[in-house]
């Protein structure tokens, strides 16, 4: 089977090749070649030299051919008769996420690519680009199942689904990440685990961890030294924690200390340092020039550009939350493209999986819409992922979850109906911005930073 990975040159390529050609020696992949598309061929070029220097020391250590590649510029090419396709797009790349941050910092709002201002700037500009690839999927390759982890993963989801149906499933590392290091905590196997877990993408909450069918996550709430142990008791404190009752996804560190998240950055760049998305630009131009300078080098300047960016990820929010530093567990990888390809082995050779993942919500959470791209566990197999009930989320979850999908859907109005009118609404209704004026201002700043905006939006 042929996978097509868009955004063929983003640097987390490799962690997918990588668990690619581990399956390959279990004989559970049904992969046996991989089309990179990019429409950056310099990026493409450089991710390129580092999968050829896996496949190389795959096949010196194991004897073993690994998985073919090839890069392919032209969208429709790479897609053409594929099987599985995988999109891992970011429009503008990273200098795009750079303004995303800093346009709402500069309006005295949280900077951050997926959550609030920045959330809805990046969907703005990706939905255009989402759906153009979901009709030339429809197009060339109809049969292919497609996995999304292009950001906002559930927004990009959903507006991929009304072109492709059940065919796309969204995928995010940050739900198996909290259920592993939750498990960790407990002295429990993550493998024999068994997560409820229900939000949206970057905005839920793991509300059970069952081993056996006996839930252990009473007895982690309980225990002050297991929460202090791992990321996200450390982020929330232990109190807040079981004043929750449930272990919220990293990310809703941004709206539960949204004051300290904010100073934190606030402080950074006062200080002359970077946001995130400098920071992460920064580090993925200096290896793209080296890999593309020295090719032989290139799988180990990417290890190394890896592990700075896996042992920096979130640390304004761990500064705000206290300091530490990321557990060494955590900076293997061992994430989305292990999602990925749990997705890939239960949709192409049949073998049900219990998943975290995005589908349309069928019921599994009430007072969401039957269309309305959820985040929680489904059974995938090769009918597809079937989202499993999750029971009634409490009132504060639900009123989170219905407010930040109601701006997911005015930013598809925005985008469906080329105003700007659903977009200031996008802006002005979520929880991150706090007045109407700074709404108008983001807007604006928007617009001004991204001139293409104003073809996606060109009507008041």
């Amino acid at each position: 089977m042929r996978l097509t990975i868009l955004g063929g040159g983003g640097f987390r390529v490799p962690l997918v090749y990588r668990a690619l050609l581990a399956d390959t020696l279990r004989d559970t992949s049904p992969i046996t070649e991989v089309v990179l598309h990019d429409s950056d061929e310099r990026r493409l070029r450089a991710i390129g030299a580092v999968v050829e220097r896996q496949r190389e020391a795959h096949r010196r250590t194991h004897d073993a051919p690994g998985v073919d590649f090839a890069a392919q510029p032209d969208l429709t090419a790479a897609l053409r008769g594929c099987d599985i396709v995988f999109s891992a797009v970011r429009v503008e790349g990273m200098a795009g996420r750079v303004r995303d941050e800093r346009v709402a910092l500069d309006c005295g709002v949280l900077g951050q690519e997926t959550v609030g201002a920045g959330g809805i700037s990046y969907g703005l500009r990706t939905l255009p680009v989402a759906e153009h690839v979901a009709r030339t999927i429809a197009q060339h390759a109809p049969g292919a199942w497609v996995i999304n982890f292009t950001n906002p993963a559930g927004l990009v989801t959903e507006a991929m689904a009304r072109i492709l149906g059940e065919r796309v499933i969204g995928i995010c590392d940050s739900p198996v990440g909290l259920g592993r290091r939750a498990a960790r905590a407990l002295g429990v196997d993550p493998r024999r685990a068994q997560f409820d877990y229900a939000g949206l993408n970057h905005l839920g909450w793991l509300r059970a961890l069952r081993v056996a069918g006996d839930d252990y996550l009473p007895a982690l709430l309980a225990d002050d030294t297991a929460l202090a142990s791992f990321e996200e008791g450390r982020l929330f404190g232990a109190a807040w924690l079981r004043a929750l009752g449930a272990l919220p996804n990293e990310y809703l560190h941004y709206y539960y200390m949204a004051r300290e998240a904010q100073a934190a950055i606030a402080e950074t760049v006062a200080g002359g340092g970077q946001t995130r998305g400098e920071q992460l630009l920064e580090q993925q131009t200096r290896f793209y020039r080296a890999a593309l300078e020295t090719p032989d080098r290139a799988l180990e300047l990417w290890e190394q550009t890896r592990l700075e960016r896996e042992a920096t990820y979130m640390a304004d929010s761990r500064r705000a939350a206290g300091g530490g530093e990321r557990d060494a567990a955590d900076l293997d990888g061992g994430g989305y493209e292990e999602v990925a390809l749990a997705v890939m082995r239960a949709v192409t050779r049949d073998e049900p999986a219990r998943l975290i993942v995005n589908v349309a919500n069928r019921g599994a959470i009430a007072g969401l819409d039957s269309e309305a791209v959820v985040e929680v566990g489904c059974l995938v197999d090769a009918t597809g992922a079937r989202p499993l009930a999750v029971g009634t989320l409490t009132d504060h979850q639900t009123s989170l979850v219905r407010a930040v999908k109601g701006v997911e859907r005015e930013v598809m109005a925005a985008v469906r109906e080329g105003s700007r009118t659903p977009a200031l609404r996008a802006f002005a209704q979520h929880p991150l911005v706090d007045s109407v004026t700074a709404a108008q201002t983001l807007l604006e700043g928007y617009l001004a930073a991204f001139p293409h905006l104003s073809e996606v939006l060109p009507r008041p």
